[in-house]
């Protein structure tokens, strides 16, 4: 890397919404975000699965698939 035009890479604080807080790499110093892996759906196993059996049921009626 060249000197003098890269921003400088150091630790830096993520803070969550719901309060959670890590460090990680950036060129800023403190990462304020509203949804971390503590807080979101997806990983806490609070998100509802789409079903498409019916989609697919309709689509095969449809186009009398068998």
């Amino acid at each position: 890397m060249k000197e003098g035009i890269h921003p400088k890479y150091q630790q830096a604080t993520v803070t969550c919404n719901c309060g959670n807080t890590f460090v990680t790499g950036s060129t800023k110093p403190e990462i304020h975000v509203e949804v971390c892996s503590k807080c979101h759906s997806f990983y806490t196993g609070q998100q509802k699965t789409v079903r498409a059996d019916g989609r697919i049921d309709k689509f095969n009626r449809k186009y009398g698939v068998k």
